[in-house]
């Protein structure tokens, strides 16, 4: 069989590290590979999702995807990548950690029964009842301490201190690449940059160990153009647990994305071929405000990750900012209505100034900060730019009371036409 695995991550701009025979290998043979989901969270979050797609391309190219979760390397924690030692999870937690990692992984991959059909493990299985005074013996033995220490993982920790739970993560990682190799046949091993040194102590325990054949491939980090992390936001980690992030949050994470990254992420992060992905590239080039890559992120993204339905509603939700009124904005729910505006200014006013009413430029100078001066609220005022709960307001001697709260706690203030502002009433 003739695989196009490699060459389609080299196109997108993902390949990082490949281990010398890997590429012959996947284009005359159907193999199995994996990838390691550590259990840090109950739920998998967008920075995850470069690895998720590697397994799906993987079998997208025919190949056999085994889905690791690292059950027992979660109870130690990863040191690649990290400046600091991980908070240890208890069994309790970890338990939950796993069972929503399956559940999402299960709904990516094809687990069918196919001859390359996924397979999801659980390294806790194999690591339950083995023995320390075992696992050095089998194990520990095999790999150097010098040609641990030689890794970047430690390396880079050796001025900050490393404990020797850390320490050995490289050789649970490395065993469980020889047990699924033992197990599953699996020759390959994939992950982020960062893994390079874990992986490849995986493949020289097999080696060593057994004479096995054993491969490895990383994966380009993905950064944003401004070079600040992949994933994150000012409220924190984007999740793929709509209780963690909803699919309104979720799909205006890509909505926002810059062009630069949009152009990097269509590649990445869709099944597009190369020839519909550059059209797409070109068209967007030609005019940017129409945001055709960023649409395309959004759309594709939260429906594999959601729903259609949600992806719908995300879209409906949108529209209420710059389309809809005070009927539309009435109609959400509280939660709904409180994704549509995070992240803008809030303020929160008492219940008693707006039940014996406030005038406008009151409202707008001195109970907010909307403008810095009555002469300012003033100015914009009559020059037409200042909406309230979406209807523009006509005059100076507008007075804000009850009457204008939505569900009987909000007020929306428009300042121009992108600056919005949410008051609360306590």
């Amino acid at each position: 069989m003739k695989s196009n695995f490699v060459e389609e991550l080299r196109w997108r701009g993902l390949l990082q590290d490949i281990m010398p025979g890997t590429e012959e290998l996947l284009e005359k043979e159907i193999i199995s590979g994996y990838i390691g989901f550590d259990p840090t969270a109950d739920s998998l979050h967008i920075g995850h999702l470069t690895q998720v797609f590697t397994l799906l391309r993987f079998q997208k190219a025919g190949h056999k995807p085994i889905a690791l979760i690292g059950g027992a390397t979660g109870m130690v924690g990863d040191p690649s990548g990290k400046s600091a030692e991980r908070n240890l999870l208890d069994e309790e937690a970890l338990n939950k950690n796993v069972a929503g990692l399956k559940k999402q992984l299960e709904k990516f991959l094809d687990f069918n029964s196919s001859s390359n059909g996924a397979i999801l493990v659980n390294n806790y299985d194999w690591m339950k009842d083995y023995t320390f005074l075992t696992f050095i013996r089998d194990v520990g033995k095999h790999l150097t301490v010098s040609y641990m220490m030689a890794k970047d993982s430690v390396k880079n920790r050796l001025e900050t201190g490393m404990s020797f739970t850390e320490f050995s993560y490289q050789l649970l990682q490395a065993f469980d690449f020889y047990k699924l190799n033992e197990t599953q046949n699996c020759k390959l091993q994939m992950g982020g940059s960062d893994q390079w040194g874990n992986i490849t102590s995986g493949t020289e325990l097999i080696r060593r160990k057994s004479g096995g054949e054993a491969y490895a491939l990383t994966t380009q980090l993905i950064r944003k153009a401004d070079g600040t992390k992949f994933g994150k936001t000012e409220s924190g980690s984007v999740w793929l647990d709509r209780t963690k992030t909803s699919p309104y949050k979720f799909y205006q994470f890509w909505i926002n994305t810059s062009d630069a990254d949009a152009k990097s992420w269509i590649k990445i992060f869709t099944f597009f071929s190369k020839e519909e992905t550059e059209a797409m590239i070109t068209e967007h080039e030609k005019d940017p405000g129409k945001r055709i890559l960023q649409k395309t992120l959004a759309k594709e993204l939260t429906t594999l990750v959601h729903s259609e339905t949600d992806l719908n509603s995300a879209i409906d939700t949108s529209s209420v900012l710059f389309n809809g009124g005070l009927a539309e904005l009435k109609k959400l729910d509280e939660e709904t209505f409180l994704d549509v505006f995070d992240g803008l200014p809030q303020f929160t006013l008492l219940k008693s100034e707006i039940e014996s009413g406030t005038g406008i430029v009151e409202l707008l100078s001195e109970k907010t900060t909307v403008f810095p001066s009555k002469s300012e609220a003033r100015k914009m005022i009559q020059g037409g730019g200042v909406s309230v709960n979406k209807e523009k307001v006509e005059g100076l001697e507008l007075i804000i009371n009850s009457s204008h709260l939505i569900n009987n706690k909000y007020i929306i203030i428009q300042k121009g036409k992108k600056n919005y502002y949410l008051c609360s009433i306590n």
